[in-house]
């Protein structure tokens, strides 16, 4: 349809407000005007500090709301740094896997994977008053933070029980859960989309701060999964027997669908010499719409060769036998294909005779494989099948680890249908409650089996496993050992039973305090005594994989790109997807070393502030790449 002139001049104030919902959708409300900016809620969006205001309207409010917009938009001095000893193909694989506290990670993500992940999915703490969540206050110091918690684990994460008889109890949640999400989305393709699993304990409050965070248009479906067929025997009124899944999309969404299900399966019966399996489906319109006022133009004749049910449009002297859409009461129906689209795909129909008076009907060929690929459905609103059982977790673990390491981890087949639904080659996929890894085993055997590159980014807190559980008995000290581990076997099992040739690796980073030193970020705590001492502001025990992640980080680039070493002039020097980035941290850099990194013209290349030879070098060095290799960017840490 051709586009039409507005006639009018610019409405900028529709035009900026809907520039505002694309990038704030929780700053946009309803009012009695309609959809208007909350304008106090950008001004926290764009501040640092708490703003207050107590104007009423229609959102979810609770205790510690702003606090937790506030916790998002703080920036951290934390760092990822690379654990090759616990990686597998460390310097060539895309798939990661990152121990630390999932808010500071989602942070150091954003430069680096903004707008790039396809799908989220995530299981966090369902706030059951049993399980813990975390506590986020970074702008008290350290000993006020430990004495507010109660509890830190040995890597300093701060987690806290909450149970029912808290006065915050569904406060605490939702400032768990609201920066985490702010900070998700932003990864997030346009056409990327959200996973979530919930029970009914904060199922009503999760979707609410969605529909802020991600905008209530944007809502695809409250799944039921049917985690226990049987109900849990110990509920006083109903024996729940299922868990939500809310799903979200960022801007649009298109969906593969999921591999036909079993009893789908055996209905394609019939065989076509050429186009392999199919099932046969009325063409004649069943239910609303169905009569032929409904669509005139969609009712007309086929005509029915009778000696071998081939049909036309066309009666002649081999095809004479009408067929018309007739309803169940004898009145006039209508197919629901007009005639043209019924030319163009006369080779998909045949004519079959139905009932007991045996008169002809029209079907559709449905096939089984279509260009190659098996057909899919659009997936139901409720999920209920064996694989999506918490029993079927607990055994593929079982069966993976030799042991019941892991309580109610997420089955194989319930994130494996996530993933096949919403992504595609070359797609990253993010969970950062990752818990006992089932979604990087999903991601590889789905790989596996469609011979494709899906990435995985796996982010787990290291939580101490309990001294009595099977898990530490078995040897796993806290929960990211468990799903190490479990990537690794799994890994293993789907090359034996496949042989694919896929990337079966991961790179482990971990969570840790800046590269640099405390003065680096705070110089006014320090007298100039002190200065001279830590003339070297990188942190003594930090290695060139330490400096260099940071560095990846710092300029943008996604933590998965290849990395090689090789030596140039002597010197030890990490070449990033080819010359995207070239990072030297050796000592005593010189104009002649310089002379032969420009030859290979880097995209970008980094130093130590304190590695080059002297003063004059630096200068030298800075001058020569201007002249040798002019589009090449320089920085130092």
């Amino acid at each position: 349809m051709e586009e039409k002139l507005d006639m009018q001049s610019p409405d900028w104030v529709n035009k900026n407000s809907q520039f505002i919902a694309e990038r704030f959708p929780n700053c946009v409300t309803e009012t009695a005007e309609g959809i208007k900016v909350d304008f106090e809620l950008l001004k926290q969006e764009l501040s640092n500090d708490i703003i207050e205001g107590n104007k009423e309207r229609y959102r979810l409010e609770w205790s510690g709301k702003r606090e937790a917009i506030v916790t998002a938009n703080l920036p951290t001095t934390k760092t990822l740094r690379p654990v090759r000893e616990d990686s597998v193909d460390f310097d060539n694989t895309e798939n990661l896997y990152i121990e630390g506290d999932n808010l500071e990670v989602l942070k150091l993500l954003q430069e680096s994977y903004l707008g790039k992940i396809k799908m989220i999915y995530i299981d966090p703490p369902y706030n059951t008053g049993k399980d813990f969540v975390y506590k986020d206050n970074f702008s008290k110091d350290a000993q006020e933070e430990l004495e507010e918690s109660g509890q830190k684990d040995e890597y300093n994460q701060r987690l806290v029980a909450n149970p029912e008889t808290a006065g915050r109890y569904h406060s605490d949640w939702l400032s768990m859960m609201y920066p985490r999400l702010k900070l998700a989305r932003n990864l997030l393709t346009d056409d990327g989309v959200i996973f979530i699993s919930i029970d009914d304990n904060e199922v009503h409050n999760l979707r609410k701060i969605c529909d802020e965070l991600f905008g209530e248009l944007n809502f695809l479906a409250c799944v039921s999964v049917v985690s226990n067929l049987k109900g849990r025997s110990d509920d006083k009124y109903f024996a729940t027997s299922h868990n939500s899944m809310l799903v979200y999309k960022k801007t649009s969404f298109t969906t593969r669908g999921i591999p036909l299900p079993e009893e789908y399966l055996k209905d394609y019966k019939e065989n076509d010499e050429n186009l392999g399996k199919y099932r046969t489906q009325g063409l004649r319109k069943r239910g609303s719409g169905a009569k032929r006022e409904d669509r005139p133009n969609m009712f007309y004749s086929f005509y029915v060769n009778p000696s071998n049910n081939s049909i036309s449009l066309d009666a002649d002297n081999e095809f004479y036998i009408e067929v018309l859409p007739k309803l169940s009461d004898g009145t006039d129906g209508r197919w629901r294909w007009g005639k043209e689209t019924a030319r163009a795909r006369i080779t998909e129909l045949v004519a079959k005779e139905v009932g007991k008076e045996k008169r002809y009907d029209i079907f559709q060929k449905d096939f089984l494989i279509v260009d190659g690929k098996i057909k899919t459905v659009i997936p139901k609103s409720v999920w209920l099948h064996p694989k999506f059982a918490n029993e079927a977790g607990t055994l593929e673990v079982k069966s993976l680890l030799n042991s019941k390491s892991f309580d109610t981890p997420k089955p194989l087949g319930l994130l494996y249908d996530i993933c096949f639904q919403s992504t595609n080659n070359d797609d990253v996929i993010l969970d950062f409650f990752s818990g006992s890894a089932t979604t990087a085993h999903a991601v590889l055997q789905l790989n596996a089996e469609e011979n494709s590159n899906r990435k995985f980014i796996q982010v787990q807190l290291p939580e101490l496993t309990d001294e009595k559980s099977e898990a530490f008995k078995a040897g796993y000290k806290n929960i990211c050992e468990i799903g190490k581990e479990r990537i690794r076997r799994a890994a293993n099992k789907i090359k034996e039973e496949t042989g694919a040739d896929i990337d079966y690796g991961f790179r482990v980073y971990r969570l840790d305090e800046s590269n640099m030193q405390d003065v680096y970020y705070k110089p006014q705590d320090y007298d100039q005594g002190q200065l001279d001492l830590v003339a070297d502001n990188l942190k003594s025990d930090r290695t060139a994989d330490d400096l260099l992640a940071q560095v990846m980080l710092d300029w943008g680039l996604p933590l998965s790109l290849k990395i090689e070493q090789v030596l140039i002039s002597g010197k030890n020097v990490f070449k990033v997807a080819g010359n995207s980035l070239y990072a030297c941290f050796d000592s005593d850099i010189d104009e002649v070393f310089i002379k032969e990194i420009a030859k290979e013209e880097p995209i970008r290349i980094v130093f130590k502030d304190s590695g080059f030879k002297d003063d004059t070098a630096k200068v030298n060095v800075k001058q020569l790449l201007k002249q040798l290799s002019p589009e090449t960017e320089m920085k130092v840490l």
